[in-house]
């Protein structure tokens, strides 16, 4: 049987070619009637200008494609129906339009991207504030540069000091800003009011803060126009921000020429704890090098602190800080024109407990908690007077913020004092007191017009039941970038300010002090670099006035005024001098106020008109080693001579000088020794004079001078830790 014929190759194609062209014909028509949807456009930034490199695609499908160097777009879709067009480009808001695809070509109306506002991005609030973080882009002073800046000798107010719109008062130790007393600033830890931030001290002893700097990894300092959410400060807001978790667990021991300490820390990821005690003692110290103050027993004192923190939930910290400390000194105390000397004994107990709590809700919610106790016990001994002086401060504070936008912000506070004053006269069984309640609702918002303008405005408003008045404070802020790297601040603002509690328990009915804020800043800064200047205008007005003298002051009224006015310039550079960093200030302060028994307006002893500090670094890496310098310049303090004539504040002092050094060595990573000392040429720096209340027989009136407690202070301290990474050592706490 013969097989079938097989069909040629020819006869195959040309069965074949007929089926192939149907196919191909179908899928042609096929592929056209879907792919038929061309999609074009054009994107835009905030300003109208075309904005390249915009992704731009379907929600939910890969089909897309970017804009070109003139910001137009083009692009053909398989897609059907109403579809949802995104354009997404970094660091700008997303925009989302909804087209329709069952057309043949789209033209998409020219889109507008609107760039997002971050905290990297915007502009901040500068004047009068000066801010040191981890998140800060203007870094002034960190806990490391507290603790390594020669004339500071490791005290927070000390380095302070060196910044712009501070004076130096060498005898007094606190901080004065602006023509303003020390009891015009602010202190706040986390946000929490301190009662007694400094350690209570007699004659002409200067004081220090009660707290260590390595608690802290940030600071905020306002010489003014300040945040609503600090009030009863004229000057100045010192907000103090205690460490998160610690990183590691070790042990640090202190050895110092004025006494020693051991601190220890626990931690973990979720929780750490750190506790600390340290003693001191000035009497070896001045056994070996003279004192120009006659001390029957030297200050000297003891403290314990603790301090920890708690992770709670997904993004909740718990924070809680403990201190006790006790101190005091006995000294003879001379008197113009006489042999004798008065006998002053002082002993000090302090104690000071907060807790605050903060986490993040869902809606960018971000919520705060604290309370805060502090209580300071003077006995105070002048001769057979005894004096027995209580303070107490009871803080409770709750405040939200809330994110409405990138643009916009708020945030809400209310808080609440209890303060109970009181002083007895042991012997005579006298004692006066007071106890005041006060309470403030405080609200402040932000918005970003762009990245390059905010507005700030805020609202405080306060009562107190015991002198029955109540208040309100305005405040506002603008800030505008100038350029890449400076931008323009302007800021204004009421301010009140309750009297001081030696005077309140006088006169209960004593009313707020006022002042009013007007402040111009310019600050540029950039990698390594930051230069500040600022003019500013501070009025005065209800301050309190009294007739007799600071000691035994009568007839207390709010019959004062007064202004400040100056400018401030500030430059730091870290860069332009290989591992050298340095920082110069200069500050100018026209002052006057009619206030305490002065009967005209005066320059302030506390307000030198010209003050000027230089602060220079620099690590010399073969030597293992950092050398410091300070130097520290104002004109001279004012005081009234009645030998001279009989007008108020009619002389001034020589000029303060200043001159520090300190050399910090590191001979192993867990071991630093560091030396430094005050006043090295011995200037003999006069800071007033005590004048007897009557003249001699002949006519003259006597006076006593005060001036340093010594010509140079000496400091050398050695400071080891203890833990399993043995390159850790304090400076990991800075």
């Amino acid at each position: 049987m013969r097989a079938p014929k097989q069909p040629s190759l020819d006869q195959i194609r040309i069965e074949m070619n007929p089926r192939l062209l149907i196919f191909i014909a179908v899928t042609f028509l096929q592929v056209h009637s879907v792919a038929q949807v061309s999609i074009q456009g054009s994107v835009l930034e905030g300003k109208g200008k075309p904005l390249p490199g915009v992704n731009i695609f379907f929600k939910g499908s890969f089909e897309g494609s970017s804009s070109g160097r003139n910001g137009d777009y083009g692009f053909q879709s398989t897609l059907q129906g109403n579809q949802i067009l995104v354009f997404q480009f970094l660091g700008y808001k997303t925009q989302e339009i909804e087209i329709n695809c069952d057309q043949d070509s789209v033209r998409v109306p020219d889109v507008l991207l609107i760039e997002m506002i971050t905290e990297m991005n915007s502009v901040t609030i500068s004047a009068g504030a000066m801010q040191a973080s981890d998140q800060s882009k203007s870094v002034i002073l960190k806990p490391l540069d507290i603790v390594t800046t020669p004339s500071a000798m490791g005290d927070i107010m000390g380095a302070f000091q060196t910044l712009p719109g501070t004076s130096t008062v060498g005898n007094d130790g606190r901080l004065f800003v602006r023509g303003g007393d020390a009891s015009e600033v602010g202190i706040y830890i986390d946000g929490m009011k301190v009662g007694n931030a400094y350690g209570t001290t007699v004659g002409n002893v200067p004081t220090r803060t009660r707290f260590n700097p390595n608690l802290f990894k940030g600071t905020f300092f306002s010489t003014g126009g300040y945040s609503a959410e600090y009030g009863q400060a004229l000057s100045s807001a010192l907000a103090l921000n205690t460490k998160d978790l610690s990183i590691r667990s070790q042990g640090d021991l202190s050895l110092m020429s004025v006494g020693g300490g051991y601190s220890h820390t626990l931690a973990n990821e979720e929780q750490s704890i750190t506790g600390s005690v340290n003693y001191f003692n000035l009497g070896p110290y001045q056994d070996l090098i003279k004192q120009d103050i006659d001390f029957v027993k030297a200050p000297k004192g003891w403290d314990v602190e603790m301090a920890a923190q708690k992770k709670t939930g997904k993004n909740g910290l718990l924070k809680v800080m403990a201190r006790t400390e006790s101190g005091g000194m006995v000294l003879r105390q001379p008197l113009p024109g006489s042999e004798n000397k008065i006998l002053i004994d002082l002993k000090n107990n302090y104690s000071y407990i907060q807790a605050n709590w903060k986490t993040s809700l869902k809606n960018d919610w971000m919520v705060f908690a604290g309370i805060s106790y502090s209580k300071n016990l003077d006995n105070i001994s002048h001769d057979s007077l005894t004096l027995e002086r209580t303070n107490e401060l009871t803080h409770l504070k709750a405040s939200a913020i809330k994110d409405f936008s990138d643009r916009l912000s708020a945030k809400f506070g209310l808080e609440h004092f209890i303060h109970p004053f009181s002083e007895k006269l042991i012997k005579q069984e006298l004692r006066r007191a007071f106890e005041d309640h006060e309470t403030y609702l405080f609200t402040e918002w932000d918005y970003y017009f762009n990245k390059n303008l905010v507005l700030r405005t805020g609202l405080r408003a306060g009562t107190s039941p015991l002198s029955g008045e109540s208040w309100l404070d305005p405040r506002i802020s603008f800030a505008r970038q100038v350029g890449d790297n400076g931008q323009l601040s302007l800021a204004a603002g009421r301010f009140h300010q309750l009297p001081l509690e030696n005077y309140r328990v006088l006169n209960t009915e004593l009313q707020n002090s006022e002042s009013k804020h007007l402040i111009l800043n310019y600050l540029l800064s950039k990698e390594g670099f930051t230069c500040r200047a600022e003019s500013f205008y501070k009025s005065y007005d209800n301050l309190i006035t009294f007739k007799g003298t600071g000691e035994s002051p009568e007839v207390l009224t709010n019959n004062g005024s007064g202004y400040a006015r100056g400018f401030d310039l500030f430059f730091r550079d870290r860069k332009s001098f290989k591992d050298t960093d340095y920082w110069v200030t200069y500050s100018f302060v026209d002052s006057k106020r009619r206030f305490n028994q002065y009967e005209t307006q005066v320059q302030p002893a506390f307000a030198p008109k010209h003050n000027m500090s230089v602060v220079i670094k620099r690590f010399i890496a073969p030597l293992k080693s950092q050398l410091g310098f300070s130097m520290a310049y104002n004109d001279g303090y004012t005081y009234t001579n009645p030998n001279k004539d009989d007008s108020e504040m009619n002389s001034k002092t020589k000029s303060f000088q200043n001159l520090s050094l300190s050399w910090s060595y590191l001979p192993k990573p867990n071991l630093i020794i560091h030396l430094a000392c005050t006043n090295v040429l011995g200037r003999d720096n006069v800071f007033g004079y005590t004048y007897s209340p009557e003249a001699n027989s002949q006519g003259t009136y006597e006076s006593t001078t005060q001036g340093q407690v010594a010509p140079r202070f000496l400091f050398l301290g050695i400071f080891l830790t203890l833990s399993k990474d043995k390159t850790a050592n304090n400076l990991n706490n800075l």
